[in-house]
């Protein structure tokens, strides 16, 4: 969702005005608007611990960076981060989305559970680290261990990853245009399935990125490679009932 073309219908400074009056302030206006206003937060400048635990439906411009742990816990905001920001941001997202216009640290979306978390820019180690669900877009480059523990979710990496990429115990679905670094051992790669493409596609066109799905690859574990494998062949015992 792209928050630019819509107008700002209140300003407040993330220097000057307390958290939770910021949080007050944010449901009174949801409830006048029901959360189609866009809000413009100013003054960010790398503060920790910023915007956590966002219950309320509010669309959130913040213009400069945030440090860690920002928008960790978040269900309700549609966000949009004019800046770099620390680590742990988007810890244990719920729900929503959170855009960071900039660079992200270590632990980008560590242990999330839904909604989108994208960042525009390169993010550091354990990127989806114990990732449950939601999705998690990274256009630039990312480190190392990214989706290490995760049980679910979508990661798309549009740059390259460091060293051991991927978890063969996971379900999460990663897709990935540049080079890794490693696999995680019991990982692989593959081409991209049809209604993959159609995903990714889906996937790219809600987080503004420009870039085409039959760019990117599958990184999956080595068995679920080798069931596809199978089954092409007809391998696979067929269910009569």
């Amino acid at each position: 969702m792209n928050l630019v073309p819509h107008p700002v219908s209140h300003r407040f400074s993330l220097r000057d005005v307390p958290e939770s009056e910021l949080f007050r302030s944010f449901s009174l206006i949801s409830m006048e608007t029901g959360g189609s206003h866009l809000i413009e937060l100013t003054d960010a400048q790398g503060q920790h611990n910023a915007l956590m635990a966002i219950e309320t439906p509010v669309r959130l411009h913040v213009k400069g960076g945030l440090g860690h742990y920002a928008f960790s816990y978040n269900l309700g905001a549609d966000a949009r981060i004019d800046g770099d920001v620390g680590n742990g941001v988007g810890e244990g997202l719920r729900g929503g989305s959170v855009r960071v216009r900039g660079n992200a640290g270590i632990g980008f979306g560590v242990a999330m559970r839904g909604g989108t978390l994208a960042v525009y820019g390169t993010a550091g180690d354990r990127v989806a680290a114990a990732m449950i669900g939601g999705e998690i877009l990274a256009r630039g480059d990312v480190g190392a261990d990214v989706g290490v523990n995760a049980r679910g979710g979508t990661i798309l990496i549009g740059g390259d990853s460091g060293p051991r990429l991927g978890d063969p115990q996971g379900d999460a679905i990663i897709f990935m245009r540049g080079q890794a670094e490693s696999l995680s051992p019991g990982m692989g790669e593959a081409k991209l399935r049809k209604r993959d493409e159609l995903r990714l596609g889906l996937l790219l066109i809600n987080a503004s990125i420009r870039a085409d799905a039959k760019e990117f690859r599958r990184i999956v574990p080595e068995q679920v490679l080798i069931t596809e494998r199978e089954q092409r062949r007809g391998e696979v015992v067929p269910n009569w009932r």
